[in-house]
């Protein structure tokens, strides 16, 4: 191949896997030398596990030598979240608080990948507790910075995984999304990341759930076609876990014309930065000319409502995770009044937010009777200085998807003039899964940017 490997995609070297003509030792380890010349700008890991990855890849070298591969991840590098369990390995949560803490076994869906044969290279780097405002910067490992531009932002909270894969640090990362912690990311990097629907991602053996229900594993990828696979080998139910009843796996589906889209160019008078505003506005256009029926509008649920409730969530998490803590002078500065919040909500309160997000549910669900799909910015800023919080009106467009449990997905449209990434967010009715990543198929189709790579 002319290709340098770290470039190709998760299907590509799957295919080249079996056909004999790559070998995952030698991709591993020109992921590793990529990683070597990205890392010292970019600060994508907080524990990279080299020995492990090349055991694993030496026994999947093995493997295909026998004709005997476990599954399409075999032999595929991959990235983690620091707050998902990888056995073994240090599960920080971006935290001093866990820095000594090692995972005594998998997380669900970690396991379903290292049965398939997956080469996980290590723990990416995460806002503190998953609740970082636009940035990864922490006490503990640093700032993680965007490989389009280091002196910026690659998001909250997946920023390590999704810078690693815009850099060609492996081809899929897997991340969490809270609130957006996928999407936005995914839309800073210039790549693919899915929001799967509450369950549809069995969750066993995992961190304290902080953010209730809301917080859902998920993939990030440079090309739909990896998203799928990664869907595809992670999804399904368990039964230690009830949300995922009722989840079957599925597939990349044809897309008929005529289906019908809401978009909603901005929330309220939350403001949408007009690199951001042109750039989905013409995605819209793409969407119309492709067949579909594109309808501008509001929001069809109430905003307000959302915004009163959804800090009630974090804050009260935090609180309980940490009352027995030494906490203090230990944690990120935007935490301690998000604790004090926390400890001033009562547990009405907490039920009248569980409640207003159901109410939330049932106003898109009847939206839903009318449209397939709701079209939204994935984020509402372009991305700003590495060190900083993002305005608050960055993160506008995707909490409300987590509070009523549907799938979303961010899928690359034009960069803005000066070529920094944009994504725009399409949502689906709950289950609808797969709905999402059929449409960023045929989107990719007629309009691709897996060629477009930060010169980093």
């Amino acid at each position: 191949m002319t290709e340098p490997l770290w470039t190709l995609s998760a299907t590509r070297l799957r295919d080249a896997y079996r056909a004999g003509t790559l070998r995952p030792g030698e991709v591993l380890e020109a992921v590793l030398e990529r990683n070597a010349v990205v890392d010292p700008r970019l600060n994508l890991f907080a524990t990279l596990d080299v020995e492990g990855a090349r055991a694993a890849a030496a026994e999947s070298d093995a493997r295909f030598e026998r004709g005997e591969p476990l599954g399409d991840f075999d032999g595929i590098p991959v990235t983690i979240k620091d707050n998902i369990h990888v056995k073994g390995l240090r599960c920080a949560w971006g935290s001093n608080l866990y820095l000594d803490q090692i995972s005594e076994e998998d997380e669900l869906p970690v396991a379903r990948l290292r049965a398939q044969g997956a080469v996980i290279l290590g723990k990416t780097n995460v806002s503190e507790f998953t609740l970082g405002r636009g940035n990864v910067s922490t006490l503990a490992f640093g700032t993680t910075r965007n490989p389009w531009n280091p002196e910026l932002t690659s998001g909250a909270s997946t920023g390590g995984g999704a810078a690693a894969t815009a850099a060609g640090v492996a081809p899929i990362a897997f991340g969490t999304d809270g609130g957006g912690s996928i999407r936005r990311p995914a839309a800073h990097n210039g790549l693919v990341g899915l929001k799967p629907s509450t369950g549809r991602v069995a969750r066993i053996n995992g961190l304290p759930p902080i953010l209730h229900d809301f917080e859902i594993i998920g993939p990030i990828a440079r090309t739909t076609a990896d998203l799928a696979m990664a869907l595809s080998a992670t999804e399904g139910p368990h039964p230690h876990d009830r949300l995922s009843f009722g989840f079957t796996k599925g597939k990349i589906e044809p897309v008929r014309k005529g289906l019908k889209v809401l978009y909603v160019p901005q929330l309220a008078d939350m403001k949408v930065e007009e690199p951001i505003r042109i750039s989905c506005a013409r995605a819209a256009e793409n969407l119309a000319a492709l067949g579909f029926e594109v309808e501008t509008g509001e929001a069809p649920f109430e905003v307000a409502l959302f915004e009163k409730h959804w800090p009630s969530i974090g804050g009260s998490g935090l609180a309980w995770l940490l009352k027995d803590t030494d906490w203090e002078g230990r944690i990120g500065a935007a935490y301690p009044p998000m604790i004090e919040k926390g400890k001033s909500l009562s547990a009405v309160d907490y039920v009248d937010a569980l409640m207003a997000f159901r109410t939330i549910y049932a106003q898109l669900a009847i939206a839903f009777d009318t449209y397939d799909f709701i079209m939204t910015p994935s984020a509402g800023a372009m991305p700003w200085k590495a060190e900083e919080f993002g305005p608050p009106y960055h993160r506008a467009f995707t909490g409300f998807v987590n509070s009523a449990g549907l799938p979303g997905i961010s899928i690359p449209c034009d960069p803005a003039e000066d070529g920094m990434p944009i994504g725009f967010q399409l949502i689906a009715p709950f289950g609808k899964d797969w709905n999402l990543v059929s449409v960023a198929a045929l989107y990719e189709q007629n309009h691709p940017w897996a060629d477009r790579r930060p010169q980093i």
